[in-house]
């Protein structure tokens, strides 16, 4: 059985292949053994003929000798081992002894036959042996009675009748040069065959899966936000899980406007509660009560903003097809945060690598960049660079941030990364910062690893799944 990673095509082929190679091997196989069967029956017909011939012109003697007065004439008989041969002997000759009463054809010259032992009157043996000069022959012998004229002189008794043992022989390069010139030609027919075959196979099943591909590239397409619903018509066996993807990709898409609209009512009922309960406190004189209420509605707030930023980013990674151009964003919030930043001297470099394209929302994108840039300017000293690039492997995207500021120890790097953990509380922020892109870049896929940048403060790397650029 193929791997499991060959693809239904590869399958296909080797399975029609090897059957059909099997195929045409035995019937390759089955055509040369009725061909070789065919011309050695073809040879064996023209030895019994020859046989016939030598029956037909002998003649035995009054005394039983065997004669011929009209010797054979064809010429292959007469010239010495041509490769045609007759033999006669007497059957109480021995196989192993020389036989008595012998009469041979001049091609044999002083060679000999071999004969069967216990050869039965009227049975006709077949089979191959070595020639005079170590020529391979085929043979046919057999037992035949030969009759005596009647005479008009009765004046001394005469036997008139008697049996003799027959052999003629014939050289096998007649027949075995057509055997190998078949052999040859029904080999490379085959061969050619089974080329063409496996040929034409390829072609019919690359034809047959062909809507497949379509479907293929139209998922693919989905899922880069090039489309958003399987395009093109299909064979009868495929429509309807044309149609069934499309139903649900379109589900999907009302699955998370849904949870997108629910986060947001959500977000709406819970700030407002949230925003009265600040205003009371502020209104009353300050207090423990008021204090610890203050403080309460402030961590709740900021937990609420965690929990629904999480909550969308979570409907928005499943969103199939959602994705945005990483130039654009970088340079709307380099310029934003150039601004916030002025006072302080923070330049902020951006550089982006062409059509690279973010397979995921826009604002999640804005969301992630949008902390790490805002946190690199705070602890910069004058500097913060940006660079987005493709990543190491195809179909990643890496943005690396770096500042020129104090940097981080590895202790530090470690606690940064949890939910909520501040380490200056004299810089404004919520300590979620990167607990939230790193959560995001997970949510996507992807991941967010702090290192030592060349300026000595922090360089961030956030790895993000890529998408190909709309045409």
């Amino acid at each position: 059985m193929p791997p499991a990673n060959y693809s239904i095509a590869t399958r296909l082929v080797a399975i029609a292949a090897g059957w059909g190679v099997i195929g045409l091997i035995a019937g390759g196989v089955l055509l040369s053994s009725l061909f070789h069967s065919s011309t050695e029956a073809s040879l064996d017909h023209r030895l019994l003929a020859d046989m016939d011939s030598v029956v037909a012109v002998a003649e035995i003697d009054c005394t039983g000798s065997f004669m011929m007065p009209k010797p054979l004439i064809a010429e292959r008989f007469t010239r010495a081992f041509s490769g045609s041969y007759w033999q006669v002997s007497t059957i109480e000759s021995d196989p192993k002894l020389q036989p008595r009463d012998l009469m041979r054809s001049r091609s044999l010259w002083d060679k000999l036959l071999p004969m069967t032992r216990n050869l039965k009157p009227g049975e006709v043996h077949r089979g191959y042996t070595s020639g005079p000069i170590s020529q391979d022959l085929r043979y046919v012998e057999s037992v035949v009675s030969i009759t005596r004229p009647d005479s008009d002189d009765n004046s001394m008794p005469c036997i008139t009748s008697k049996s003799f043992r027959i052999s003629v022989a014939g050289d096998v390069k007649d027949i075995q040069s057509e055997i190998n010139s078949f052999d040859s030609t029904l080999f490379w027919s085959v061969l050619g065959l089974g080329f063409s075959m496996t040929a034409a196979m390829a072609l019919f099943v690359r034809l047959g899966l062909a809507p497949l591909e379509q479907i293929s590239r139209s998922l693919a397409a989905i899922r880069d936000g090039r489309a958003d619903h399987l395009e093109g018509s299909y064979p009868v066996e495929l429509q309807v899980l044309a149609d069934e993807l499309n139903a649900l990709v379109k589900h999907n898409a009302e699955v998370v406007a849904r949870a997108r609209t629910h986060v947001s009512n959500l977000a709406h009922f819970l700030k407002t509660p949230l925003s009265v309960l600040a205003n009371d406190a502020k209104k009353n004189s300050p207090g423990i009560l008021s204090d610890s209420v203050s403080k309460q509605v402030h961590v709740m707030r900021r937990q609420v903003d965690h929990y629904l930023s999480r909550a969308r980013t979570v409907a928005s990674a499943a969103v199939i097809g959602a994705r945005c151009e990483i130039a654009p964003v970088l340079a709307d919030l380099s310029r934003a945060l150039t601004k916030i930043y002025d006072a302080q001297g923070i330049v902020i470099e951006s550089t982006s690598a062409e059509g690279l394209v973010f397979r995921g929302d826009r604002e999640d994108l804005e969301e992630m960049v949008g902390n790490l840039l805002d946190n690199a300017c705070k602890w910069a000293a004058s500097t913060v660079t940006i660079a987005a690039t493709s990543g190491a492997q195809v179909g990643r995207i890496r943005i690396l941030i770096a500042d020129d500021g104090p940097g981080l120890s590895d202790q530090q790097k470690e606690r940064v990364l949890e939910r909520g953990e501040r380490l200056d509380e004299t810089k404004p922020g919520s300590g979620l910062g990167l607990a939230i892109v790193r959560e995001i870049a997970t949510l996507y896929g992807g991941s967010l690893h702090l290192d030592r940048s060349p300026e000595g403060g922090l360089s961030v790397e956030l790895d993000l799944p890529s998408a190909e650029r709309a045409a």
